[in-house]
């Protein structure tokens, strides 16, 4: 079987704060100590080169998938793990996404906004079933729950569009729903009950 496939959505950026830096570093020694796969944007820099650089030195398997048109401005990861190069960013969400059996979505810019977005929109529309959690240390995602909220009561969004995210406030509580996720996929596997 293999392992269990977290996909991290986060920054690029080398420009924000240590404490920022300190989670995803937080969650990628999480990741290796589980034994998970890591499956990332394949950069270098910012929050993905510390939560790709941490789960390697912990032993985890890492998979980064990079446009080719991103590969040096996020300063593809030669060193760590393996890279795939695709074509787009449509093609990059995609593989990720097969790659993975969670995502996660640490702080991040405009394209992290817009990976976690799709992965929360396959969920609503069946795409597929897998959770996407987003860690909100810091209450970095408040902004964009306060949106969910606003369009729920407006009936932008459906009564029950909540169920198609999770929100957690440490890495901590993150690692053990992660755990919980992991043991049904592999409970299933085997074909034994949950």
């Amino acid at each position: 079987m293999k392992p269990f496939g977290v996909c991290l959505f986060c920054s690029a950026s080398v420009s924000l704060p240590e404490p920022y830096f300190d989670l995803a570093r937080r969650f990628g020694e999480g990741v290796a100590s589980r034994g998970w796969q890591l499956v990332y944007g394949g950069g270098g820099n910012g929050l993905m080169g510390a939560a790709a650089r941490a789960a390697w030195a912990g032993g985890a398997p890492v998979l980064g998938v990079m446009p080719q048109v991103l590969v040096t401005r996020e300063r593809l990861a030669l060193s760590i793990g393996e890279n795939q190069i695709v074509d787009g960013m449509a093609e990059r969400k995609l593989q990720m996404a097969l790659a993975s059996d969670a995502f996660v979505g640490l702080p991040g810019g405009i394209g992290t906004l817009d990976e976690v977005s799709e992965m929360i929109t396959w969920n609503e529309l069946g795409i597929h079933t897998k959770p996407m959690i987003l860690v909100n240390e810091f209450g970095f995602w408040d902004p964009l729950l306060e949106f969910f909220s606003r369009g729920r009561q407006s009936n932008v969004f459906r009564a029950d569009f909540s169920r198609h995210y999770s929100v957690v406030p440490t890495i901590e509580a993150l690692l053990a729903e992660l755990e919980g996720v992991a043991t049904t996929r592999d409970a299933g596997a085997r074909g034994t009950p949950d």
